[in-house]
């Protein structure tokens, strides 16, 4: 169990490295549905090109197409810079994650490894030039990193990521109802969690999807989690309520377990899917690059 206490703000290390930022550099968030805005991300406009009215500049990154070059810029400032422009579309990306105490745990941690995904998606959303928020939670909804846009807040969102506090024990209901309350837009929820709530999970979803929100799921659990190898006499605590249950396991309970924890996870499937809800299974042994770059590429998320 980890030993970081619920309200801990400890600074953790950095979640991504220059290398890995410079892999996810060309890639862009896909959404299947139609959202509206007034300044266009990179990644529409690759598909649908560009239209007149001239918007912001960004940095040049090899592959961009040089027909939008500033060479006017570049004369003055030695620097390259591509135009950007209005567009009809624009793509608002939330992020939600969970920081309860139970996220706290696993070896690798679950929650780091939440936050090293979310910040790639982060990322991979603000070079593009989407509006990307994103929404901590555990018991409630905690202070978010509100909606920005622009490769140059990058940093600072890491930093929010970095320092964000463990939560208390997870209320799905509150949380996501006060999420689809107050800043549930047209486009792209991202909600990333070990869903380990008693109350259930299917519940609180209806709260974002009933808005016609495109939502995916990345439901983390710990290898420990998925297929533990305890047996004997054990003192279990529970790491979000601190109830103790002593049980003694041997190979055939522990079978029933991993039969149980494959049940939870074929009805998040089952569940989610018929909410619209598409839902991705990871562990946190597999490296969270491989997951970016890899898994979340193959399923569509990203292009």
């Amino acid at each position: 169990m980890d030993s970081r206490k619920s309200g801990s703000t400890t600074e953790r290390p950095p979640l991504l490295d220059d290398g890995f930022l410079a892999k996810i550099q060309r890639l862009s968030l896909v959404s299947r549905k139609t959202v509206s805005g007034s300044v266009r991300g990179e990644r529409r406009s690759r598909r649908r090109g560009f239209s007149t009215e001239f918007a912001d500049y960004r940095d040049y990154v090899a592959g961009d197409d040089l027909r939008y070059l500033d060479w006017n810029i570049y004369g003055r400032l030695d620097r390259l810079f591509v135009k950007l422009f209005h567009e009809e579309e624009d793509l608002t990306v939330s992020i939600l994650v969970d920081v309860s105490k139970s996220m706290a745990t696993g070896r690798p941690e679950k929650l780091f490894y939440a936050l090293q995904v979310a910040a790639a998606l982060s990322y991979i959303g603000l070079v593009a030039e989407d509006r990307v928020g994103v929404y901590p939670f555990s018991n409630e909804l905690h202070a978010p990193f509100r909606p920005v846009r622009g490769k140059r807040n990058a940093p600072r969102l890491f930093r929010f990521l970095q320092s964000v506090p463990v939560g208390q024990h997870t209320d799905l209901e509150r949380s996501l109802r006060a999420f689809a309350h107050a800043f549930v837009r047209r486009g792209l929820v991202i909600l990333i969690s070990d869903l380990l709530d008693p109350s259930g999970f299917e519940g609180p979803l209806r709260h974002i999807t009933a808005r016609s929100v495109e939502t995916h799921l990345i439901h983390v659990l710990s290898p420990e989690e998925v297929d533990p190898e305890l047996v004997g006499d054990l003192r279990l605590v529970d790491c979000e309520d601190d109830s103790i249950v002593e049980v003694s396991l041997n190979r055939r309970l522990l079978e029933a377990y991993r039969e149980s924890v494959a049940g939870f996870r074929s009805a998040v499937q089952h569940r989610a899917s018929q909410r619209g809800v598409s839902p991705l299974f990871a562990t946190t042994d597999v490296p969270f690059d491989h997951l970016v770059l890899g898994y979340l590429r193959k399923r569509g998320l990203l292009g």
